[in-house]
């Protein structure tokens, strides 16, 4: 696994976090909410190519 995805993971948990928190203290919750799983959206497609070979390792692995 490439360090490089990690750092970008943190990137976008970072600002997501930042801007859920300002957000709420400017009394937008409901936007916050969406601001959270936009972030957590974002990080699964950036993750989508190592999971899919993850999936392709472990079929081939127990070779089905």
């Amino acid at each position: 696994m490439d360090i490089t995805i990690i750092i970008k993971i943190a990137v976008v948990g970072i600002i997501t976090a930042i801007a859920c928190m300002l957000l709420k203290r400017a009394g937008k919750d409901e936007i916050a909410t969406v601001v959270s799983v936009v972030g957590l959206v974002v990080a699964l497609v950036m993750m989508l190519d190592t999971i899919v070979q993850l999936y392709e390792t472990l079929r081939s692995l127990f070779e089905l």
